[in-house]
């Protein structure tokens, strides 16, 4: 670490630091400091979404992958890149329950038992992955620095930065200061190629330099089948309806449609840096071989890279790149903790007529608290890589209930909570028969967690069936807002915002009644936001693996 990395990281932390107190002056109400006003346009959505999807393990991970097992492993990562298009159908389900939490909108659905249920999870999901995200970034940073930088003084950098400037300014704060660094997210997937290229002599010296199974774009020896994959779908698509910050992902934009392309392309976005992530790997498995170096572990690749390639100066920009990585997302997560604690456990147990300017305060507090309460959780994480896999695991059991009780309206709370419970159940069984000891994170496996969520839908449907079904009322309610535009996207009473007469009825809620012949009357009209949206975002997975398939060929 020379005098200019160090300034480099000193600019950016005052940087990043003033410029989200600069936005928090906007941040008056509860509103402002939850859902950001629900104002934030297209490219702020898409920025919020990639930021806070990006971590720093990811680069280093994915890097560490391709340096061992060749380019194929890009599918780590690209696992979520056929789920991608699917976001566009679900985004509006959270932007028309007119909630700030998916905690809220679980007790719309389900009843308030079942939302406090949710609420414990979505705050302990908070702790433990904010921990895992700032202990990752420290281990990272400590071995691009040769250990001139410990891991526990950058865990407190961080946190001090973003704190300051989420406690203030709330999710406005956090959704711009994501854009920025965002930005500073594609420099560091690309910073190391050109120089990396150079030192290797080119694509032709790397082919030659490797096998030439590191250069094909799938690879059966990796463990990625079509069942793997598959179920590694599945954990997506259903964890991410019950990942708690959902909402603030999904619904915080302008318009309807800005929290589609938000997500959708934002995600997008990140499928394309991870092919400069994964063409890392491959460089600098050329490059420990060009130099006659053994890597003790192929994770340290990236790390030894960033000491190798970078001139003084860009190593610090290179760091100030993995800490904007996790920053971005832990502001986001701090502010919906604040959310969650005041607007889920707060007010409907405590504080009912509770202000909205004491909600803010409270929120700020919740927030600054509970995020202090994931630092302490980061001292004691080792593995970085298991606490992920059990915060992903977690968050698909729970989202049986909310997907399921999307599509299939006689799901009720206590086939909500059976399916939670049989899923978790399934999958503690059938790892400790395999493995013969019982534990709380075991490695992931395709099989268990296929059973898992096969034995939790099921308990959902026979749980559902033979209970007392939810009141008619409530589930009225909550279908029409479903089948209503929001008043930010269309005015007029409920009848006038109808959304199938406005070519903005909704594919996977209708998705029951499709055997009827009147659901394909003016199919193309009534649906045309969705399908129009969704076979687009294909287009965009095409063009992604194309491409990817493209630059594996340079130096034939």
């Amino acid at each position: 670490m020379s005098t200019l990395d160090l300034t480099v990281l000193i600019v950016y932390f005052l940087g990043i630091t003033a410029y989200g107190l600069w936005v928090a002056r906007r941040t008056k109400t509860s509103d402002q400091y939850f859902r950001g006003g629900r104002s934030f346009k297209w490219w702020t959505m898409m920025g919020q979404a990639f930021g806070t999807g990006t971590h720093a393990e990811m680069p280093v991970a994915q890097a560490g992958a391709s340096f061992h097992g060749g380019f194929a492993t890009i599918w780590y990562q690209w696992k979520n890149l056929l789920i991608t298009p699917f976001y566009w159908l679900i985004a509006p389900w959270y932007r028309r329950s007119d909630r700030t939490t998916v905690a809220e909108m679980v007790g719309d659905r389900y009843g308030k038992t079942v939302r406090l249920v949710y609420t414990i999870f979505a705050i302990a999901f908070f702790v433990f992955i904010m921990g895992a995200m700032l202990q990752g970034a420290a281990k990272v940073i400590s071995v691009a620095t040769d250990g001139a930088v410990s891991s526990n003084m950058v865990v407190v950098l961080m946190t001090i930065a973003f704190i300051v400037y989420s406690y203030f300014g709330g999710l406005v704060a956090a959704a711009h200061t994501e854009f920025v660094q965002g930005l500073l997210i594609i420099i560091l997937s690309f910073m190391l190629i050109p120089s990396g290229l150079t030192e290797v002599g080119g694509f032709a010296a790397m082919r030659e330099k490797l096998p030439d199974n590191f250069f094909s774009l799938f690879s059966a020896d990796l463990g990625l089948g079509g069942f793997t994959l598959s179920m590694l779908a599945l954990n997506g698509i259903i964890g991410i309806t019950a990942q708690p910050h959902s909402m603030s992902l999904f619904a915080t934009g302008n318009t309807e449609r800005a929290c589609r392309v938000g997500q959708t392309y934002g995600n997008f976005v990140k499928r394309f840096v991870t092919l400069g992530w994964a063409l890392t790997g491959l460089i600098v498995a050329a490059l420990v071989i060009h130099k006659g170096v053994v890597l003790d572990d192929p994770e340290h690749a990236f790390g030894y890279a960033t000491r190798t390639l970078l001139a003084p100066g860009l190593v610090g920009l290179m760091i100030a790149c993995l800490l904007a990585a996790n920053m971005s997302s832990c502001s986001n997560f701090m502010v919906n903790l604040g959310a969650l604690f005041v607007k889920d456990i707060y007010k409907p147990y405590f504080k009912p007529d509770i202000t909205d300017e004491n909600s803010v305060k409270t929120g700020r507090l919740a927030g600054l608290l509970l995020t202090l309460l994931s630092v302490g959780f980061a001292m004691t994480i080792k593995n970085v890589l298991s606490a992920f896999l059990f915060t992903e695991s977690i968050a698909a059991f729970m989202g049986i209930m909310i997907f399921g009780g999307m599509l299939w309206k006689g799901a009720n709370r206590q086939g909500a909570l059976a399916s939670v419970s049989f899923a978790f159940i399934t999958y503690y069984m059938l790892n400790y028969l395999d493995q013969g000891a019982l534990m709380l994170i075991y490695k992931w496996q395709p099989a268990p967690f296929g059973w898992a969520m096969l034995a939790g839908f099921l308990a959902l449907i026979v749980v559902s069936k033979f209970t007392t079904p939810e009141p008619a009322e409530n589930i009225d309610r909550f279908f029409i807002k479903l089948n209503t535009i929001s008043t930010d996207d269309m005015e007029g009473s409920e009848e006038e915002r109808e959304a199938g007469s406005k070519g903005m009825a909704l594919i996977l809620v209708d998705l029951p009644g499709w055997l009827k012949a009147s659901r394909w009357v003016n199919f193309k009209q009534r649906y045309k936001e969705d399908w129009s949206g969704f076979l687009l975002a294909w287009l965009f997975v095409a063009a992604l693996v194309i491409f990817g398939w493209l630059v594996i060929q340079i130096g034939k």
